[in-house]
């Protein structure tokens, strides 16, 4: 699924500059990266609140044009107002599609209601981390990395170097070193048991 964005060229900058564009319904952003000067654009408010509420619009290569000159790009950072649905400022990074990208991606975990560990043990899913950080070539970038847990088993758990990777994708070197859990099936909590009060006679 490619996500079309369009930028335009913004040459006002500053705090004043920035509140107007917002108060007009744009959002101040910066392009940069692959080699070439730093960018500021604007974007279109609503245009740009609908793209952040989709999960893919934040792990994938996104068709960014300027100037009516289209290149791939990566959503790198944003800011949003604390109360109000306003993004404040949008970063973007330009890709070199024969370099790796780092990226954060979403875990979809998959059949967690036939689990083994839960189904026969009557444990419950944890999920310990829902994003994995990785290292690949723009082209191979998935929107997110599915972890089927339905073998999984009461007290047991999935790490980092566990998960099934899609083609030229890999954890970065500090996961992979490490390998943290990623899931794990454990026995509920019992919920603390109140001791009922009884009421003191009146004399």
């Amino acid at each position: 699924m490619k996500i079309a964005v369009t930028a335009y060229p913004r040459t006002l900058q500053g705090t004043s500059a920035s509140r107007r564009l917002r108060t007009s319904g744009r959002v101040p952003g910066i392009i940069y990266g692959a080699d070439k000067p730093a960018q500021n654009v604007e974007f279109d408010q609503a245009a740009m609140l609908r793209h952040l509420k989709l999960e893919v619009f934040h792990a994938s290569i996104l068709d960014l044009t300027v100037d009516g000159v289209t290149g791939p790009a990566l959503l790198r950072d944003f800011q949003m107002h604390p109360f109000k649905p306003m993004a404040l400022h949008v970063d973007f990074q330009r890709v070199d599609k024969n370099k790796k990208v780092h990226m954060k991606v979403p875990l979809h975990f998959l059949n967690a209601d036939i689990c083994v560990g839960v189904k026969v043990g009557g444990g419950v899913v944890q999920h310990i981390i829902n994003d994995l950080e990785i290292l690949c070539l723009p082209d191979d970038l998935p929107e997110f990395i599915e972890v089927d847990v339905k073998d999984l088993q009461l007290a047991h758990s999935m790490h980092v170097n566990d998960l099934a990777l899609p083609q030229g994708v890999e954890p970065i070197p500090r996961w992979k070193k490490e390998n943290p859990g990623v899931v794990t099936v454990q026995m509920p909590k019992e919920a603390p048991v109140e001791e009922e009060v009884v009421a003191a006679p009146v004399t």
